[in-house]
């Protein structure tokens, strides 16, 4: 399979696409763009293909799913028989296009919703690491994306993910090309709605005198779920003792309900399943706090911030640059600092009645491009070459 170089343009004919993602669920970020971007193509007439080893939920209308019957003992081990298994099953498939939301060898189209494994090997991992056949493997699979030798062109959420590509594989440049962000409409608001917040506060018991901080995001140890809980455990006690914390997400729950135990916000910590109902919650809360350890993107990021939620995030997440554009929170420098976290949180809950993050954040999301990531991304797919056999 070889890669493509998006300066040719055939787009004026149905094609056969093949996209390829380990596992799908409907509630990751990852995933929602995924979705999207397949309805697109799917919706201008193109045959698709998904290959999948594990899927929780439709496909869009008119695509075929695929799913690979693997197993692995570690993960490592699964990538690697998925891989097998699929490109065996391309040799035969005849698709025109290969577009991958995961790292491997043979693709044409890579859309990178994961950070660069090189960068985090080195800043977030010790030395030994180097060493392991997991740190092989998944550099091997980023370098066959990356690397000198390969033609695949990425598909890249933001000027971080950017910077760390062609710092680790600097012959990759030209072929990383940025796609505009692609939070749905419906997130979108002309102002905040005091009744929709009254009645979802009413829901949940919560004093309209009272703060609540909400967290959105699966995978609730790289979304700092444990820097938030400590966050809020610094409050002073009369803040604190009026502050509830709500995290809406896919992942275990049970550590982080003990450790909210143990830092004495158990009966101030509630924490929810995936749902679609999230406009509500933007609408009922007071401050997003995001304070991930690592994010290609952030929806949620922008999602708060074009429904006039504040923000308070950290510069590891990708889309913390529009929260400064759009003057719509707050975001913690890097390297992290707990303490800076801390301190930020109760300077917002005592500015919140007087600053502009949230009328500055409606207004943003009705000035700027954030709306378009499954059309780019389809558009782009369109103007590839063929792959050669």
């Amino acid at each position: 399979m070889s890669g493509a170089n998006s300066n040719n343009c055939c787009n004026n004919k149905q094609m056969k696409l093949s996209f390829l993602i380990y596992s799908y669920f409907p509630y990751g970020g990852q995933q929602r763009d995924f979705y999207r971007i397949v309805s697109e193509c799917a919706k201008r007439g193109h045959e698709i293909d998904v290959y999948a080893w594990r899927c929780q939920g439709e496909m869009p209308e008119g695509v075929r799913l695929i799913q690979v019957p693997v197993k692995g003992n570690t993960r490592t081990k699964l990538y690697q028989r998925y891989t097998s298994w699929v490109q065996a099953a391309l040799s035969k498939a005849d698709a025109q296009r290969v577009i991958g939301f995961v790292k491997m060898p043979g693709l044409d189209v890579y859309f990178a919703a994961d950070p660069c494994f090189a960068e985090k090997a080195d800043t977030q991992r010790g030395a030994y690491y180097k060493l392991t056949p997991r740190f092989r493997h998944f550099k091997n699979y980023e370098e066959a994306v990356f690397g000198a030798d390969s033609a695949t062109e990425v598909l890249i959420l933001s000027p971080q993910q950017r910077q760390a590509f062609e710092h680790y594989y600097p012959d990759c440049r030209q072929r990383l090309h940025q796609l505009p962000p692609g939070v749905a409409l419906d997130r979108r608001v002309e102002r905040r709605d005091p009744a929709q917040r009254a009645e979802f506060r009413s829901e949940f018991a919560l004093p309209e005198e009272h703060y609540l901080l909400l967290q959105i995001g699966s995978g609730f140890r790289v979304k700092g779920v444990d820097r938030s809980l400590h966050a809020m455990a610094s409050l002073p006690p009369e803040v604190r003792s009026k502050t509830h914390y709500m995290l809406v997400g896919q992942d275990k729950a049970a550590p982080y309900r003990r450790l909210a135990k143990r830092l004495g916000l158990a009966e101030q910590v509630t924490i929810l399943p995936g749902r679609d109902d999230i406009p509500r919650f933007l609408a009922g809360a007071d401050l997003l706090i995001h304070p991930a350890y690592v994010e290609s993107a952030g929806y949620v990021l922008l999602e708060a911030t074009i429904a006039g939620l504040p923000v308070l995030t950290t510069a590891s997440c990708g889309y913390s640059f529009h929260v400064e554009r759009a003057q719509s929170g707050e975001v913690c420098s890097m390297p992290f600092d707990q303490g800076d976290l801390d301190r930020r949180l109760l300077s917002m809950l005592q500015r919140l009645d007087h600053a502009e993050w949230s009328a500055r954040g409606l207004a943003y999301g009705h000035s700027s491009d954030l709306y378009s990531l499954p059309q780019a991304a389809a558009d782009f797919i369109e103007r590839t070459p063929p792959r050669e056999s």
